[in-house]
């Protein structure tokens, strides 16, 4: 089976808009040496800003090239999800999963995704991510070693398999990584107020408007982090502690879910942006300091 058997390529192909490059034009029509990114279906800009002359914006089909070399790496493809924001996003599972329960009752069950981000104007890269049964979390660890990697080449793809496939053979051994890391961030115990204090620190001459949607913002972590508690089948005492596990995943549920967010994504599009989200990255680092 491939992704052209499975349908996954027809399902890529036809959910992303196709991108052209078109001339910038200055006053009254002035010509320019620069160019922009367009939707064709809808005309409007994408990418960070203006590209020169020689720039190739990637196409589709690089995608679909992106997730054959993925289930050479990997294994058949069970499914993908997939988003666009200035460039192209992918959630890969893999038909074949190795789940990991955290917690050592068994329900606290997290598995595997390959995420591929190709935004233009910038680095294709490929993440070993974390999908969590317990709270729909989707997220990727930024300070793990051997679970990201860019690729070489960003348009023409096709013709570049064999090199895909040595940029993605670097990611074999990121589950296995990621496992010690979240179960190092479980056997963590952390202060929650200290955590949360030094991550969202409120200013001493805060007004009242800032003040009350600190405490929101508070109220729905906590909230968030009881109830996975209970979901998972741990006993449900007072959240004066957390392990780093329980506050890791209580920050990136409240970014992916529960954040305002313009034009109210859902889905999918809610865990892109999160993957960029500074905040997530924030929290790692300070979990892994604070951690006892």
């Amino acid at each position: 089976m491939n992704v052209e058997v499975t349908g996954i390529a027809s399902k890529v192909r036809e959910f992303f808009p196709t991108v052209a490059k078109a001339p910038l034009s200055g006053p009254d029509g002035m010509k320019t040496s620069y160019f922009g990114l367009f939707r064709m279906d809808t005309g409007v800009s994408v990418g960070a800003g203006s590209v020169s002359g020689r720039y190739t914006p990637h196409t589709s089909e690089d995608v679909v090239a992106l997730c054959t070399a993925a289930e050479n790496v990997f294994g058949e493809i069970g499914k993908v999800d997939l988003g666009f924001r200035d460039g192209h996003y992918v959630s890969v599972t893999p038909s074949k999963q190795e789940r990991l329960n955290v917690f050592d009752k068994g329900g606290d069950s997290v598995w595997p995704r390959l995420i591929i981000r190709a935004p233009y104007g910038g680095c294709f890269q490929a993440d070993m991510g974390v999908y969590r049964d317990a709270c729909r979390n989707l997220h990727i660890m930024r300070r793990v070693a051997g679970t990201s990697v860019r690729f070489r080449h960003t348009s023409s793809l096709r013709d570049k398999m064999d090199d895909l496939i040595a940029d993605l053979g670097a990611l074999q051994g990121g589950w296995a990584a990621l496992t010690a890391r979240m179960q190092q961030l479980e056997a963590a115990r952390v202060n929650t107020a200290a955590f949360l204090d030094q991550l969202y620190p409120l200013a001493q001459d805060a007004n009242d408007a800032v003040i009350t949607r600190h405490r929101h913002r508070t109220e729905a972590i906590i909230r968030r982090i009881a109830r996975e508690r209970v979901a998972v089948g741990r006993e449900a005492s007072d959240l004066q502690t957390a392990t780093a596990w329980e506050l890791w995943n209580g920050i990136g549920g409240y970014l992916q879910h529960d954040k305002s967010r313009r034009g109210n994504p859902a889905g999918f599009d809610r865990a892109v942006l999160t993957f960029d989200d500074p905040v997530m990255e924030q929290a790692e680092s300070l979990l892994m300091t604070m951690a006892v």
